[in-house]
């Protein structure tokens, strides 16, 4: 993998773990040699994080809307900052650079980002690892509700399982490294359910 693409939350969080992990990111990146996509900010775990890549000597891209750029949040000393028109344009160019993405923790935005891409990977429009560092047990949440998501026959477990979780981010970088994406033909499954969600057979 060249680049991953790490969402998380421009507020920095309640525990102070959370700004540590995303240091840990950064490190992990960059003994790996991997470069770092992502939102762009200067503030909360996205600036932690986008910090300790360059301190290592790192590459980082930061993709950032122009209304954002505005409200004096941007990195403005990134080498590579690329503005776009919209949120729609900033999410679809981070998944163009980046081999695989990350979830920290992080608000609305981080969970919209990496649900949008476990879906792309479900429908089979991209093959890259989808990650989340549950720092602090974070994502138990909802993790807990795929499951049950799973259970009500809403969510395949195919998906579910493609979804890589550690609280270890060299332990998540390795897996990521070594994941295989398994083909889901997300169609016939649909088919195979009957009207009220039970599957046939």
């Amino acid at each position: 993998m060249d680049r991953i693409c790490v969402y998380c939350g421009s507020s920095p969080g309640r525990r102070p773990e959370y700004a540590a992990a995303a240091r840990e990111v950064g490190i992990e990146l960059n003994r790996r040699g991997i470069g770092l996509v992502y939102g762009g900010g200067s503030v909360g775990l996205m600036g932690e994080l986008a910090r300790t890549v360059i301190k290592g000597g790192g590459n980082v891209i930061g993709v950032l809307p122009d209304h954002l750029v505005h409200e004096e949040i941007a990195f403005l000393d990134l080498a590579d900052l690329r503005v776009v028109g919209s949120m729609h344009e900033r999410k679809a160019l981070m998944a163009e650079l980046a081999d695989g993405f990350i979830a920290l923790p992080g608000g609305l935005g981080t969970l919209e980002e990496l649900f949008e891409a476990l879906t792309w990977a479900q429908l089979g429009l991209h093959a890259k690892p989808c990650g989340v560092l549950d720092v602090c047990g974070y994502y138990s949440g909802m993790i807990e509700f795929i499951n049950h998501a799973v259970a009500e026959q809403f969510v395949q477990r195919s998906n579910v399982d493609a979804l890589l979780v550690e609280r270890d981010a060299a332990r998540l970088l390795a897996s990521m490294g070594d994941y295989t994406p398994r083909p889901v033909d997300k169609i016939a499954w649909a088919v195979r359910t009957n009207a009220f969600g039970a599957l046939e057979g």
